[in-house]
């Protein structure tokens, strides 16, 4: 029988283990609770027979056949464990493993070609990429992201039912985009373009969790997805710009100047692809990559904290109200998103056990900054929209700083009662993650009501 001690930090062996195995996107709930099961069964067995209980979970661990694959990346990742010693041996060669990578490099390269030949398909119809800015700003999240959705939804065997509804989204998208008939210079054009890119965004993330729908888990690994996509397309970006810099360098040196191919070819397909191909250096490398959002988020929070506090200081000691023109709710709204990326990123990569310490002040701080920011912006615009009026690009601000106060004000109540320990880490992390169709509704509601609620402005 084990004792007291001993059961304690078993069970906790147990929680690093499940935590580990619902991190895998291949895994779904019922998944996990079943190889769960089978591991304590074998624990208890070795146990009876006389091991102690570290020893009987780590001999469990090895000799959990078909998850070898899965126990030598946790025991990377823990390597401060005994188990390195007992994990990390035996083949890891396996006609499954050989061939997923070949099947996911054919179904990636298929679905970036697939967006290169969305991007340019308009020219047949004579629109131009640089004169027809109206049609490809709102059109531009329908070039690539349906494209992502497709190989991630092949990937986790997405049901039909729910690939007609990621059809039926992306439909719904393209009339949004489509049939408004807004001018150049409409506001709404403006709106259009950077809400329904984040409407569709959030369908991929429906296509993302396809093999789990109901599980927080799921969508706290979509965030988790959602930032080292972006870290992966940064770089791809800038390697892109590297090429061509020495495509144009290379070719004008023999007296040929190829900017209309890169303005029309280069830039517009190789940037729908990279967002595809992103997506799948993620899925690709996920072992390897998922711990760099989160070590920036830990890098850049105290330094967010310290500028927001500075910002707060000197707008209460020189009096000085928040200008409200479109360039500056643009940015405040950046700031208030970055803050909750920051701490979204936080939560993805804790350890939910761990008990709370100065990181997680240093978090309330933050939030708490954001809070009162976001107070004084929303009282900023509803003073300019009660004095002169109200335009699209105000309503929109309004609405996105009034569900950004509503996220951060019960943050910051949940994250005060970690600090203080008497609320759980996993509520902050439910609310989040469940706080997720919010975004995804008004982005939609920017996209589909605003052009005719403000008659097409």
């Amino acid at each position: 029988m084990t004792a007291p001690d001993g059961q304690s930090e078993l069970e906790h062996q147990f929680a690093q283990w499940r935590h580990y195995v619902q991190r895998r996107p291949e895994l779904r709930r019922s998944d996990a609770e079943e190889l769960e099961d089978h591991l304590r069964d074998s624990v208890d067995e070795l146990i009876a027979v006389g091991l102690r209980a570290d020893e009987a979970f780590l001999v469990a661990v090895k000799r959990m056949g078909g998850l070898d694959d899965l126990s030598r990346e946790f025991a990377r990742e823990h390597s401060e464990r005994l188990w390195k010693q007992l994990v990390l041996t035996g083949e890891t060669d396996s006609p499954v493993a050989d061939t997923r990578p070949r099947r996911d490099l054919l179904a990636i390269v298929i679905c970036a070609a697939g967006a290169a030949a969305s991007v340019k398909a308009p020219a047949l119809f004579g629109m131009n990429i640089h004169e027809d800015a109206a049609f490809y700003g709102p059109n531009v999240g329908l070039f690539a992201l349906p494209w992502l959705a497709a190989f991630l939804a092949w990937r986790r065997q997405a049901r039909p039912v729910l690939i007609a509804v990621l059809a039926a989204l992306f439909g719904l998208g393209a009339v949004a985009a489509n049939v408004y008939p807004l001018a150049e210079d409409s506001q709404s054009v403006v709106l259009t373009s950077i809400h329904l890119p984040i409407a569709l965004w959030f369908v991929v993330g429906l296509a993302y969790v396809a093999d789990d729908l109901r599980s927080a888990r799921r969508r706290m690994d979509f965030i988790r997805f959602t930032g080292e996509w972006f870290i992966y397309l940064s770089l791809i970006g800038s390697g892109g710009g590297g090429l061509i810099a020495f495509i144009f360098g290379t070719f004008k040196a023999i007296g040929i100047v190829p900017e209309e191919f890169i303005t029309q070819w280069v830039l517009p397909c190789g940037g729908v692809a990279a967002v595809v191909v992103a997506g799948w250096l993620v899925e690709a490398k996920q072992s390897v990559i998922e711990n760099i959002a989160p070590v920036l988020a830990r890098l850049f929070t105290p330094l967010f904290t310290v500028m927001m506090l500075a910002f707060l200081v000197t707008l209460g000691w020189t009096s000085v109200g928040i200008d409200v023109e479109r360039e500056a709710l643009i940015l405040f709204d950046l700031l208030l998103a970055v803050v909750l990326g920051l701490l979204l990123y936080s939560i993805s990569a804790r350890d939910p056990l761990a008990p709370s310490g100065l990181f997680d002040k240093l978090q309330l701080a933050l939030v708490l900054s954001a809070l009162a920011i976001d107070v004084l912006v929303l009282l900023a615009i509803t003073g300019r929209i009660t004095e002169y009026g109200t335009t699209p690009n105000k309503a929109a601000a309004l609405g996105e700083n009034v569900i950004l106060l509503a996220n951060l004000a019960w943050s910051a109540w949940l994250v005060a009662g970690f600090v203080r320990r008497t609320t759980p880490f996993t509520a902050l992390e439910r609310w989040q993650t469940g706080y997720l169709p919010v975004y995804a509704a008004w982005a939609w509601i920017v996209a589909l009501v605003f052009p005719p609620l403000f008659s097409h402005l």
